[in-house]
């Protein structure tokens, strides 16, 4: 008989812890960003994510002629808030959401608020594949970088060409699409 009291009670508190999840997800909101970076009036934050990876260079002959390294690709897996790996990024720059959806970018611009750390981007979408989250996505910011950057110069020469170095590096994406949208 007791239980019968409570479950109403229960229930209902249920529903609003909920409810409460539900308003924390509709209602994320873009972080603070130089402004070189910042999204064009008119788009919402779709989604979050957390990377980790590697930054992959290549050791290659410059147009000086000289020996630098050149940025292959990245390889990250994104995770969401939980903790769940939903998107991989590689090369392009692209990014592919479980759900099948893709999203290619371009940089336009940058900020490098820690010179030991790969420049955080704002990236404008160029084509996408797939239904999903990501076919709305037209602006992808990359912030709070730790890690990323090419190897020392010394290392790459030209006995060392086409070498490739993997350097870590963790960095925050937020994805922004159309406000009009849910």
């Amino acid at each position: 008989m007791t239980t019968r009291r409570w479950m109403p009670g229960m229930t209902l508190l249920v529903l609003l812890l909920g409810h409460a999840g539900l308003t924390h997800a509709q209602g994320m909101s873009a972080p603070e960003v130089p402004e070189p970076i910042r999204v064009p009036p008119g788009e919402k934050l779709l989604l979050e994510t957390h990377a980790s990876g590697a930054q992959i260079y290549t050791c290659t002959r410059g147009p000086d002629g000289r020996s630098q390294w050149t940025l292959t690709a990245p390889d990250a897996e994104l995770r969401d808030a939980s903790g769940a790996a939903i998107i991989r990024h590689f090369a392009g720059p692209s990014w592919q959401h479980q759900d099948g959806s893709e999203v290619t970018g371009k940089a336009v611009a940058h900020a490098s608020p820690d010179p030991d750390s790969v420049p955080w981007l704002l990236l404008e979408a160029v084509s996408h594949t797939g239904n999903g989250v990501l076919a709305r996505v037209q602006h992808i910011q990359r912030i709070h970088t730790h890690g990323g950057q090419p190897p020392p110069a010394a290392r790459c020469d030209a006995a060392r060409q086409r070498a490739m170095a993997r350097i870590a590096y963790t960095a925050d994406y937020y994805f922004y699409g159309p406000s009009g949208e849910r």
